[in-house]
């Protein structure tokens, strides 16, 4: 076990969460709490809510599915932990699993959505990219739009693009990696849905960067050899879903290898 997957079930009923809507079109919402251990804010996040049927997505499986993919190819990101546990909302109990992520600004920092940046900074005429570009920021905006392309991100708007900012060090940095919820099967909540996704198919998306194709983005890309300093290979399936029996089934998990994997061999041939 890589300590990714807290498999013991605890109480976290004291926790309190807050309800955010749902941008991707599916009904429900996405419930979030945080605390703060020792001068560090955590934050908790639970998968797709129905206030009727209760937890039925599976957004913070995909986090720790893509956090171990990133890691695998020598990607810089923030990390998730998966945790089973008893959550309260609204007055009842749910036995569920949710993630949870440090906060990753250091002491002294400000954030500011990338979309807010730009709009202020940006000279007339000039691309989201080309800004990137200038900014010193073309490998990582590289490598995310070939991480997007690799697990269909559908929700790359700009305030999940952060740059943060230490006024009296005067440092500028992009943060990493973060929310890769609504990613690979997200929209899919039974087995039947599971097994007629298409790996391949080329979904719109919410991208800041480039159109609302993945696919399409990859064309945005310098130098694709460059991107990752890393491999991914066919023994890294057992990385990717160590510890997650029980949590998604075996044919939620092969398809998600399917598409990873399909989508890497593409990018490759690219």
């Amino acid at each position: 076990m890589d300590e990714k997957v807290i498999v013991n079930k605890k109480d976290y009923t004291y926790l309190n969460w807050s309800h955010v809507r749902s941008s991707s079109g599916t009904t429900g919402t996405f419930l979030k709490a945080e605390e703060t251990i020792d001068g560090r804010k955590r934050y908790y996040k639970l998968s797709l809510f129905d206030s009727e049927k209760g937890i039925i997505g599976h957004e913070c499986v995909n986090e720790i599915i893509v956090d171990r993919l990133l890691t695998i190819l020598g990607v810089e990101h923030l990390e998730y932990k998966l945790i089973h546990g008893d959550v309260d909302i609204d007055g009842k109990a749910y036995d569920t699993w949710f993630c949870v992520s440090t906060d990753f600004k250091e002491k002294g920092e400000s954030k500011s959505a990338l979309d807010d940046y730009y709009q202020i900074q940006a000279e007339d005429g000039i691309s989201r990219y080309d800004f990137c570009m200038e900014n010193g920021w073309g490998k990582y905006i590289d490598t995310m739009l070939a991480v997007d392309f690799l697990i269909l991100n559908r929700d790359r708007h700009g305030a999940n693009i952060e740059i943060l900012r230490d006024s009296k060090k005067r440092t500028l940095r992009i943060a990493p990696f973060f929310d890769h919820g609504l990613s690979l099967l997200y929209s899919c909540l039974s087995e039947a849905e599971i097994k007629d996704f298409d790996v391949m198919k080329d979904i719109p998306c919410h991208n800041f960067i480039g159109s609302r194709s993945t696919l399409e983005n990859l064309a945005l890309i310098k130098d694709k050899k460059k991107v990752f300093d890393k491999q991914l290979v066919k023994a890294d399936k057992k990385k990717l879903f160590a510890d997650l029996d029980g949590v998604i089934t075996k044919a939620h998990m092969d398809k998600i290898w399917d598409m990873i994997y399909s989508r890497w061999c593409y990018y490759e041939s690219l």
